[in-house]
């Protein structure tokens, strides 16, 4: 793909602003859950405690966010988007009294569990108004390239600044930052101008949730496409809590040898990133199939591995496969779903990619005490290429080929950019078309 191509997205004034507000919710992020994870663990001692927090930020929302965003799909997204954000800035600004003074754990995981819904709910509208910006013009995957790269960079140096600043000025230093960084996030979306917004059907909350599940049945390959990936996040995520064990114990390395081996994977993501930007030209299903093959090759080939240069050697070939297999399943989702769904249905991708996870932590760690860390990997490597040979063979190769298209563009009475929707299920145009 040439090099205008691919940054023709950055054209739009509103998605520059999307891009910066998502590279500075990635690298608040990692402050925040650095600082959290500090603060918890100092103040308690407690794995136990560690857990209950994990469990507050990931698996309730979860649960929650899909509400969530059926509630606020429906007002401006220029107003809606500030407003999450400010909520996320006002509980980090909690937290940060929290971590000055006596700990109240419950109190830390409420606001860490309200955090966490704000930021899924975010996340799935702003994939939203991307998918709705772009998707008309033929840019979409040219901007999801785009985000992807920004994302696996933010990724690979947030957690390095996240810790110099815990360490460097403090837990509660770290959680004001990052609470600062939601209002610049804010101010960012709020002067952005009318942000695209594809106006869902009218009704209740509970309305409009009937409404995502009916459409969710009836788009049998949309439907295939979360399943299998939900299923695939169990295994992506078997690996996480036994890789220190993995690179310490059967490996015989050090700290610096597992830091080494999570570089290789955040290295092999970067790479991955700049291979799904230049294969835009390259149908989804494919790049989908083999990235997923990729993720279990790697974790295959780090089961086999006799020294720590072979774990890395695989581990690039692991993270290149995750740094395309994701944002392949973005832009898939994105493509497979109707505007008027899509924040809807990116809120489901996102709480599956949240919460199945927990499911692979506790697989992981039950087979690496029971038999061995090499065996966790065997699982994994194994688990992720059955899934995508079922998924290939269960979804076949032209899945993509019927997906739900716009109609005329109009505006609201508020300006909103607003998009004119063919019914769900009423003459749909036919178009050819890690670990995560």
């Amino acid at each position: 793909m040439r090099r205008d191509e691919l940054t023709r997205p950055l054209g739009h004034a509103v998605f520059r602003r999307l891009a910066a507000s998502y590279v500075i919710n990635e690298l608040g992020d990692w402050m925040g859950i650095i600082a959290l994870s500090v603060l918890v663990f100092d103040r308690t001692g407690s794995a136990l405690a560690t857990a209950g927090l994990f469990l507050g930020t990931r698996f309730l929302p979860a649960l929650i966010a899909p509400v969530l965003v059926a509630r606020v799909e429906q007002p401006a997204p220029r107003f809606a988007l500030p407003i999450i954000y400010c909520g996320e800035a006002a509980a980090f600004s909690a937290l940060a009294l929290l971590a000055d003074g006596a700990l109240f754990l419950p109190g830390v995981i409420a606001l860490a569990a309200i955090d966490g819904t704000l930021a899924l709910t975010g996340r799935s509208l702003t994939r939203a108004v991307v998918a709705v910006l772009l998707e008309p013009s033929g840019e979409l995957r040219a901007g999801n390239a785009v985000l992807n790269i920004a994302l696996t960079v933010s990724a690979a140096i947030g957690p390095g600044v996240a810790g110099l600043i815990v360490a460097g000025f403090g837990v509660q230093t770290a959680l004001l930052l990052d609470a600062a960084s939601f209002y610049v996030i804010a101010w960012l979306l709020l002067t952005a101008g009318p942000l695209p917004q594809a106006k869902p059907e009218e009704g209740h909350v509970r309305e409009r949730l009937r409404a995502g599940l009916a459409y969710l049945r009836e788009k049998r390959s949309l439907r295939r496409l979360l399943i299998a990936q939900g299923a695939a996040f169990v295994f992506f995520a078997a690996v996480i809590p036994i890789e220190v064990v993995y690179a310490k114990q059967t490996l015989g390395t050090g700290d610096s040898g597992y830091g080494i081996m999570l570089a290789s994977w955040g290295a092999g993501m970067m790479l991955g990133s700049v291979v799904f930007a230049a294969a835009q030209s390259v149908r989804l299903p494919i790049l989908l199939f083999f990235s997923t093959l990729a993720v279990g090759a790697g974790y295959l080939g780090i089961a086999a591995a006799p020294t720590l240069a072979a774990a890395c050697a695989a581990s690039v070939i692991g993270g290149a496969g995750n740094g395309v297999q994701w944002v392949s399943v973005i832009s898939a989702v994105q493509e497979l779903t109707a505007q008027n769904m899509q924040a809807r249905m990116m809120s489901v991708l996102s709480s599956t990619a949240t919460a199945m996870p927990a499911v692979g932590y506790v697989l992981g760690a039950v087979i690496a005490v029971a038999l061995d860390p090499r065996v966790t990997f065997l699982v994994a490597g194994l688990g992720v290429l059955a899934i995508a040979v079922l998924a290939a063979a269960s979804m076949g190769a032209n899945w993509l080929e019927s997906v739900d298209k716009t109609g005329p563009t109009a505006l609201d009475a508020e300006g909103e950019i607003m998009v004119e929707l063919i019914p769900v299920g009423e003459s749909p145009v036919r178009a050819a078309y890690r670990r995560s």
